[in-house]
């Protein structure tokens, strides 16, 4: 009876561990997404463009040199958030996409970068090439742990996926 009462002890510390590992991890992914649309805006700043948000610029960089639909924006992961209509009605407004509505599905608008659009995709680009040069000698992250790191996002992501598509 002993055994089965420290069995039961340490169980629960160890589900304990794992609770506060979880809402931690939670809590960094939101803090990590907002600070990285923090560190784009301060990129913008710099160049003084104050034409475009963070959100619009990382959109842009995420569409690069493909055509997409807003639709196929979601389902690649690229947007995270329920505005990208606005998003991307405010990115045409402005000169920063081009669109075409669809041939084969007239409801489905086609967009691509312009020239400025371009632009700004090449200076996130090149924010994010500063970074790699100084991820390693400033934040001590290595290719190892990079890729360590992107497969428990990658585990976390599929879990969450499942957890929808199975309601878990």
């Amino acid at each position: 009876m002993a055994l089965a009462q420290k069995s039961q002890q340490v169980m629960g510390n160890e589900d304990q561990e794992i609770q506060q590992g979880y809402l931690r991890t939670l809590m960094l992914v939101e803090r990590l997404h907002r600070q990285l649309l923090d560190v784009v805006k301060d990129e913008l700043d710099r160049m003084r463009r104050d034409d475009i948000n963070s959100v619009q610029a990382l959109l842009l960089f995420n569409i690069g040199d493909a055509e997409l639909t807003a639709g196929e924006l979601r389902t690649r992961g690229h947007y995270l958030g329920s505005n990208v209509s606005y998003n991307l009605k405010k990115l045409v407004d402005g000169g920063y996409l081009s669109h075409e509505r669809s041939s084969k599905d007239k409801r489905a608008v086609r967009v691509r970068l312009t020239e400025e659009g371009s632009k700004v995709c090449a200076m996130v680009a090149e924010l994010f090439d500063r970074q790699l040069k100084s991820l390693g000698p400033v934040a001590n992250l290595g290719s190892g742990e990079l890729d360590q790191l992107n497969g428990a996002l990658m585990r976390l992501e599929r879990f969450w996926t499942d957890h929808i598509r199975y309601r878990l």
